[in-house]
């Protein structure tokens, strides 16, 4: 999920002048997160929605829940294009499936909205002292929960995950801030980038297999892969927009032949790609893969053209 949602809102930040400031999330917001999430990230939808062409590329990649979410926000009087500015999510992991938690960053009007859902007949859910109001989106979707911090902070996601955003505020469980593991490498990818993400060991590897299937075909690639430990992405922003992906492996020498492998991987996509016609053939091209260390880094620079022919084609939709 993490991916389709990265690349959606990195493409916004197309065509940026150069002068743009990266997002940066506050650090008291990233404290409000539970220290079990397994992905985290950001995005700046106040400078992405400049774009006319937004809107379209959004609704070919953003997920249902999220869109959900927005027509919630909508039916609560908010207008989300113009008072949410700002979006962080996160994902945790469990036995049965996932737990979804995000916080939006805007001004809205608490009072207002929930007296909208009491003329809805919206029951709110109370705990520790804050309201939750449910909402269900596409028939079959997981039920999620809003709830207003204050005038400038909404928290949304499944009961799970919101709840244990709440435990953190009332300091019964400990917060994203003490995961030695995954709180440095949000700090580094923080403000690098008007979008960026972090994945930690279980979502690396479940990114690899989106971002190229065919590595792990090759001898030793899986093995390897099965000991990356985390992913940074940041998107930059220019005349174009330029992806960067650092993987976080196991040693030196992992990342040299993970490196082969991928550079492999993508010369046969590049391949089935130009065989079908696809547009996203020359996008492809344009990737580069070098290691770094113990770090694999993978830079994927998108001009405004291919992008914009990406968009027309559909290239880029997604059914999550």
């Amino acid at each position: 999920m993490a991916l389709a949602i990265v690349a959606a809102l990195a493409a916004a930040a197309l065509a940026l002048p150069q002068s743009a400031r990266a997002g940066t999330l506050s650090t008291a917001v990233i404290g409000m997160y539970p220290k079990d999430v397994g992905e985290f990230a950001y995005a700046d939808l106040k400078s992405a929605r400049k774009y006319a062409w937004f809107p379209q590329l959004r609704e070919q990649m953003l997920p249902s829940r999220f869109r959900d979410f927005e027509k919630f926000l909508v039916s609560a009087g908010v207008d989300t294009n113009t008072q949410m500015e700002e979006l962080s999510w996160a994902s945790i992991q469990t036995g049965s499936g996932e737990d979804v938690v995000g916080v939006a960053l805007g001004e809205f009007n608490p009072s207002a909205a929930e007296l909208l859902f009491k003329q809805q007949k919206i029951a709110a859910v109370d705990l520790r002292g804050y309201h939750l109001y449910p909402f269900a989106g596409e028939k079959g979707s997981v039920e999620l929960l809003l709830a207003f911090i204050d005038s400038n902070t909404a928290a949304f996601g499944t009961r799970a995950g919101i709840e244990k955003l709440i435990d953190v505020r009332t300091g019964t469980t400990q917060g994203l801030l003490t995961d030695d593991k995954l709180f440095p490498l949000i700090n580094e990818a923080n403000g690098k980038g008007l979008v960026w993400a972090v994945l930690d060991k279980n979502y690396t590897h479940l990114a690899m297999q989106q971002l190229v299937p065919q590595a792990s075909q090759f001898p030793q690639a899986a093995t390897i892969m099965d000991r990356l430990q985390a992913m940074i992405i940041n998107v930059d922003a220019d005349t174009g927009i330029d992806a960067h992906f650092q993987a976080v492996c196991g040693s030196t020498d992992d990342a040299n032949l993970l490196a082969a492998a991928l550079q492999a991987g993508l010369m046969y996509r590049r391949y089935q790609e130009a065989q079908a016609g696809s547009a996203l053939a020359g996008t492809l091209e344009q990737i580069r893969v070098s290691p770094s260390g113990n770090r694999l880094k993978v830079d994927a620079p998108v001009s405004q053209d291919q992008l914009l022919t990406l968009i027309r084609t559909g290239a880029l939709t997604t059914s999550m």
